[in-house]
């Protein structure tokens, strides 16, 4: 089942993929993808729905024109679906991953846990630009994914520190002991940055995901 929610004037798809009572797990693609049409069988254990999102330029998404695309932009975009849900748990890969960090940092009390994992667009373009740098578009490559946004968003600089200050954000003012798990291969700088300053190691995603499962959805009043 497919809603659409808004953001902005951008129409979002958002996939439900799988009913449940309890906390939802929202799931954040990597760069280029799209929503799963079926629930991965890794997610058939957790008791609550489970959602998934297309990004902005993405999927079943609008596609923008002019691109402009931005990690901030796609952090509205799952704030969006974070403030339709309510409340939820996280699994970002690869890009997801970046996004769903920003955003365990700007809503920490409603993001209830958020994992970590591989996927396109985990990198960006480093830590920072050292020139100019003007991508160049096909235009002739089918849409969506959005080619705008495969040239900005495999391009964006991801410096530590700034990574660093949304986890630190997510650390003290969420009321969990472990908010973010890392369930990667590949640790990017900005990563590295992460772990280093929350003093995180690398965990099981199967330990997590059934960590995160345990968590209540809403704050005690």
């Amino acid at each position: 089942m497919m809603e659409t929610i808004f953001h902005n004037r951008v129409r979002l798809a958002l996939h439900k993929l799988k009913d449940g009572a309890g906390l939802a797990l929202l799931l954040l693609h990597g760069l280029g993808e799209r929503s799963p049409a079926q629930l991965p069988p890794e997610y058939a254990n957790w008791p609550g729905p489970v959602h998934a999102l297309d990004f902005t330029g993405h999927g079943a998404s609008d596609v923008p024109r002019g691109g402009g695309y931005s990690c901030e932009f796609l952090m509205a975009d799952a704030d969006a679906a974070l403030q339709h849900l309510g409340s939820a748990a996280i699994i970002g890969r690869g890009l997801g991953a970046y996004v769903g960090l920003l955003l365990a940092g700007g809503r920490p009390l409603q993001v209830r846990g958020l994992i970590l994992r591989d996927g396109p667009g985990l990198a960006g373009g480093g830590a920072g630009t050292k020139s100019p740098y003007m991508p160049i578009v096909d235009m002739q490559q089918p849409a969506p994914p959005d080619p705008y946004a495969i040239a900005d968003l495999s391009t964006d600089a991801r410096p530590p520190a700034y990574a660093g200050n949304y986890a630190m954000l997510a650390l003290q003012h969420s009321n969990l002991e472990r908010p973010i798990s890392v369930c990667t291969r590949e640790l990017p700088d900005w990563l590295t940055a992460v772990m280093d300053l929350l003093a995180l190691e690398q965990s099981s995603f199967d330990e997590a995901l059934k960590d995160y499962a345990t968590v209540p959805g809403q704050l005690p009043a």
